[in-house]
């Protein structure tokens, strides 16, 4: 059972830069679609970015531009750039594996990004 561990959260300024990664154990990562989610105090989980087993990427609108998701199966590892971070990114990010294969999901623990003005 692949396992993801989220890393790379903190308190970055406005304007600012981040980037996310995803370790997954195991060795079925490369068969994972991988994606990053968001949730602020108080709103609901939303999706940031998705990639493909076969690194297909797409992006929530406020994410394209600025946001850039990407994948190193060697590493088993996935990561999210952030930049042009703004105070409304704030929130904690999440990554889930999917494995189209078994119809099956899982969640890292989320990493707290925190952006000041």
């Amino acid at each position: 059972q692949v396992q993801l561990v989220e890393s790379g959260g903190g308190l970055v300024q406005a304007g600012g830069s981040l980037r996310l990664s995803c370790a997954a154990s195991g060795n079925t990562f490369s068969i994972y679609a991988i994606g990053w989610y968001r949730q602020a105090p108080g709103k609901q989980r939303e999706l940031v970015a998705t990639i493909s087993s076969g690194g297909s990427t797409s992006y929530a609108d406020y994410a394209k531009g600025r946001f850039t998701i990407s994948r190193d199966n060697a590493k088993n590892t996935a990561y999210l750039q952030m930049n042009s971070l703004k105070p409304e990114d704030t929130a904690v990010y999440y990554c889930r594996g999917t494995n189209y294969v078994l119809s099956s999901y899982i969640w890292g623990q989320g990493t707290q990004v925190t952006v000041s003005s």
